[in-house]
């Protein structure tokens, strides 16, 4: 298969990501299969540490800023002075021109329901008051297309499983693939690209292999992309806050299938479904693992 042209991140051959481990299968026989790491990740926002993520471990610092970025600690006008990883502490700094105090809001922590719990300080809905996202249309033809070739993309998940994709797309063309023990660090690390390169969001589709909850609604709408995909289900709550504020939701989207819940104005089915083939099995098991 000729491998896809946009960024696989991160490389499924990358030795510090898995690790091979011993054990037995079913009948009793010795196997070897291999097995995700995890490692933490201290982020500090200049002087001020803000939170420890568990995470596999690469482009720190997409996360960093992702995640900072996605907590309203990092602002849209902010001056990024310096990004600094220390591996041998797995701290990393994000430093802005702009002084910066958050000891109030991170006296309220609510863990949300990420694989790897996630994270959110303050009010979850903050920010989102009066947010409007931009009125893009979505080709249902985009959304088969990118669903093959996200889902036969050469993975972490693939190599080893435990483990979650969020993929930035635009039109029917996948741009950047990032890959988590968690959702919530997938979408940050996809965050904090677009912070740092400076990539628009008002034309962009985020894909992701995780469910669709309150989290990863709340995270799409803060970026400023107007839809969000999944393979997986939904969450009411989910459900309720992308209607809120208009953003297009699309699950259990597997071989000819999806529902949509929310945002369906911005779709343009010009697609036959019947002309969409089925999923291999293997995907619909990873499928029904997913949720």
């Amino acid at each position: 298969m000729t491998p896809p042209d946009y960024p696989i991140l991160p490389s499924p051959t990358d030795p510090r990501l898995t690790r091979r481990i011993s054990g037995t299968d079913h009948t009793g026989a010795e196997t070897e299969i291999s097995v995700v790491e995890e490692r933490p990740l201290t982020i500090f926002l200049n002087r001020q540490e803000i939170v420890t993520a568990m995470t596999i471990g690469d482009y720190p610092e997409y996360l960093a800023l992702g995640f900072l970025r996605n907590q309203g600690m990092l602002l849209d006008d902010d001056e990024v002075t310096g990004v600094d990883f220390d591996e041998e502490i797995e701290t990393v700094v994000v430093r802005t021109a702009r002084e910066t105090s958050y000891e109030e809001k991170m006296q309220k922590k609510i863990r949300t329901s990420g694989c790897a719990v996630g994270t959110v300080f303050g009010n979850m809905m903050e920010g989102l008051e009066g947010l409007a996202l931009p009125s893009a249309e979505i080709r249902t033809s985009w959304l088969y297309a990118l669903a093959k070739e996200i889902n036969t993309t050469p993975s972490l998940y693939l190599e080893a499983g435990a483990i979650h994709g969020t993929v930035l797309c635009q039109r029917d063309r996948p741009l950047v693939y990032m890959e988590d023990v968690g959702r919530h660090n997938a979408v940050d690390k996809i965050a904090g690209f677009m912070f740092r390169h400076g990539v628009p969001a008002e034309d962009k589709i985020l894909y992701t292999t995780g469910r669709l909850t309150s989290e990863m609604v709340i995270k799409t709408a803060q970026m400023g992309i107007p839809a969000l995909v999944s393979r997986s289900g939904f969450t009411a709550w989910g459900v309720e806050i992308a209607r809120q504020v208009g953003l297009t939701l699309v699950g259990r989207m597997r071989g000819q299938r999806f529902v949509c819940l929310s945002g369906e104005e911005r779709l343009l089915r010009d697609a036959d479904p019947s002309a969409v083939s089925e999923e291999a099995s293997k995907h619909r098991r990873k499928a029904a693992y997913d949720g």
